[in-house]
């Protein structure tokens, strides 16, 4: 199929669409800058489609996974050049893990995060937020309730490409009710010029070992991602990106992506399912379209108007949307066990699982975190480790257990 010049700009609107709110809100949510965040997705898509040989019809945005270390990073009194360097640490170890797919393949990869370990992990990402999402809409429950409803409805009753944006739609919903109700402070509005480039935190500043410690490792977390979204888009597109491009290029994409946000001040860049969903409704895979919308992510982030508006969405309503997002998240979990059929009659599976919720949840619960030497290590983190570790070390089959 033959497009014109002006269907492929058209198409690429829609993938800008439909990564805007998914991006926007993670920065929201940490108190990075909403126009960085933009701009450095939009630089990261190009620079991913440079190393994988302009091949993979992907998109990258916010990546949710590293939102509970950015908030401890934040808590613990590090700056946003510090958590940008954490974030650059992360990109760091993607490039290094590129090297090593590279030399043992990508299977043996894949072997080290199966389901046991991949979907408690995930689990443990969502059910982390919920204290975070609850918060918030508690500022204005009602406004939370009716931004939570827009975003359902949306999600389970539009059809087409508005199906895939629940989040902007409820967004959208929640902020014209906060305007109706007087809750919108218009203030940085005003302020903000209309064209200007985004405002920078650069993220080799202020290196501190203790925010890379927090921010860094959640890179195995968000491999295991990144390998599930290639496999779903070479599937949609019907071509094996594992062996061309090559797993390892995707993987160092994502890398370089995710080390330029960490240098400009954006959060880490992760492959993006939602633009997957829009390759499968329109039928149309060609990458050019792809980096047609990453131009269009980019132009906004010179908009601080644009940026200006998103720092005025009301709390509550980003805890409404957070309900949804945070839940869902932990459901992923649970439906990546169930789908994979764990078998949880096995005693080692059920120890793979525990050590990771336990550690998980535990160790973010603490308002001190946990240290070792004078380094804080985020519980997603220290979870993802022991949970490799464990279902390496333990044979894979072990006795079924008496029942309690």
């Amino acid at each position: 199929m033959t497009l014109t010049t002006e269907k492929k700009v058209v198409l690429g609107l829609q993938h800008t669409v439909a990564m805007f709110g998914a991006t926007i809100l993670v920065p929201l949510l940490t108190g990075l800058n909403p126009g960085v965040a933009l701009f450095s997705a939009g630089v990261g898509t190009l620079l991913f489609h440079l190393l994988t040989k302009r091949m993979v019809p992907v998109f990258l945005g916010s990546s949710f996974a590293f939102i509970p270390p950015i908030v401890a990073a934040t808590e613990a009194g590090y700056s946003f050049a510090a958590i940008g360097a954490g974030i650059i640490g992360a990109g760091i170890i993607y490039a290094l893990m590129s090297v090593l797919v590279s030399f043992i393949g990508s299977r043996r990869i894949r072997d080290l995060f199966p389901p046991v370990v991949t979907g408690p992990v995930i689990a443990v990402i969502g059910i982390t937020l919920a204290p975070v999402a609850i918060s918030m809409s508690a500022n204005n429950w009602w406004l939370a309730v009716i931004t939570l409803l827009a975003t359902i409805v949306a999600a389970i009753w539009f059809k087409g490409l508005f199906k895939m944006l629940p989040i902007l739609t409820g967004l959208v919903v929640g902020y014209v009710v906060g305007m109706i109700i007087g809750v919108v402070d218009y203030t940085p509005i005003g302020d903000a010029a209309w064209i200007g480039l985004p405002d920078f935190t650069w993220g080799w500043q202020d290196i501190q070992w203790g925010a890379i410690a927090l921010i860094a490792p959640v890179a195995f977390v968000t491999m295991v991602e990144h390998v599930g979204d290639i496999l779903t888009n070479g599937r949609v597109v019907g071509k094996d990106f594992f062996e061309e491009p090559g797993l390892h290029r995707t993987l160092l994409g994502d890398g370089v992506a995710t080390f330029f946000a960490g240098l400009i001040g954006g959060p880490a860049n992760t492959t993006y399912s939602e633009n997957t969903g829009v390759l499968a409704v329109t039928g149309v895979y060609d990458p050019a379209i792809l980096r047609i919308g990453a131009t269009f992510a980019i132009v906004l982030g010179f908009i601080p108007k644009l940026a200006a508006v998103l720092e005025t969405v009301p709390v509550a309503v980003l805890g409404g949307l957070s309900i949804v997002l945070f839940g869902m998240i932990a459901s992923i979990g649970m439906r990546t066990l169930a789908e994979a059929q764990v078998d949880f009659t096995h005693s080692r599976n059920m120890i793979v699982v525990a050590l990771i919720l336990v550690l998980g949840l535990g160790v973010s619960g603490l308002e001190a975190g946990i240290t070792f030497g004078n380094v804080q290590v985020s519980g997603l983190a220290l979870a993802a480790v022991v949970g490799v570790i464990a279902n390496l070390v333990l044979p894979k089959e072990i006795d079924v257990p008496e029942r309690i």
